[in-house]
């Protein structure tokens, strides 16, 4: 069994697609579960999950990292994935992190990000990004892992701790942890769908400079509302 964690906070324009793609995997809807964990959303985040989801609830802990945690300590599956709630979810990635998970070594799983809306700019972003995750993991300088986009085993990835209830960055520490565990391995076939709404509405520089900023300064400044931003 493997469990897919979804954080939500006001994505009633989103969580329906980022769902349906999920149920239409390549694996039996019986090899894996649905958990979506709401951050007390005002909208029709929670009515429309429960359509979709097999559970669905509010967190209790604390940020985009707490909500995780919530939704790996409801799992009953033996991996756990988190993913985002404005992502779209190709057939295959179930089906890649299972296979992944074959190789005992590994603890943690994580790969790749295209593009959900079009453009050149988009494109060029997340090429970008995704030359710098694997020049990190293949350099085994740093681990440049994505919430959206990330598989662990559920018993090694509680040993180390979890997420860090943070603004920013929880999602890049963690792996420094879990190779303390077993193998952190990414994979260029597990690829997600990845909104850019973010750099489109708050500027590409900006939402780098406040993810640099929150992330030097330890994961939570006051100076920015970054993991709950409202968008158009």
């Amino acid at each position: 069994m493997i469990s897919v964690i979804i954080p939500t906070f006001n994505e009633e324009e989103n969580i329906a697609q980022c769902l349906v793609s999920l149920r239409h995997q390549t694996v039996p809807r019986s090899e894996y579960e649905i958990i979506v964990v709401d951050g007390s959303s005002k909208d029709r985040t929670c009515e429309i999950a429960q359509k979709y989801a097999d559970r669905v609830f509010v967190q209790t802990s604390r940020k985009i990292g707490g909500a995780r945690n919530d939704g790996m300590m409801a799992a009953t599956g033996d991996v756990v994935a988190t993913t985002d709630a404005d992502c779209i979810i190709p057939p295959t990635w179930i089906e890649t992190i299972k296979k992944g998970f074959e190789d005992k070594d590994i603890v943690q799983l994580y790969g790749p990000v295209y593009p959900i809306e079009e453009g050149i700019k988009n494109s060029i972003s997340l090429f970008f990004a995704n030359t710098f995750s694997q020049l990190g993991y293949y350099t085994k300088i740093f681990y440049y892992t994505l919430g959206c986009n990330t598989a662990f085993r559920k018993d090694a990835v509680v040993k180390a701790g979890m997420y860090l209830c943070i603004d920013a960055g929880d999602d890049l520490e963690i792996a420094l942890r879990m190779k303390k565990y077993g193998k952190v391995q990414f994979d260029s076939a597990m690829k997600v769908g990845f909104s850019m709404r973010r750099y489109q509405q708050y500027g590409s520089l900006k939402s780098i400079y406040e993810w640099i900023y929150i992330v030097a300064h330890g994961g939570e400044v006051q100076k920015f509302s970054y993991s709950q931003k409202e968008y158009k």
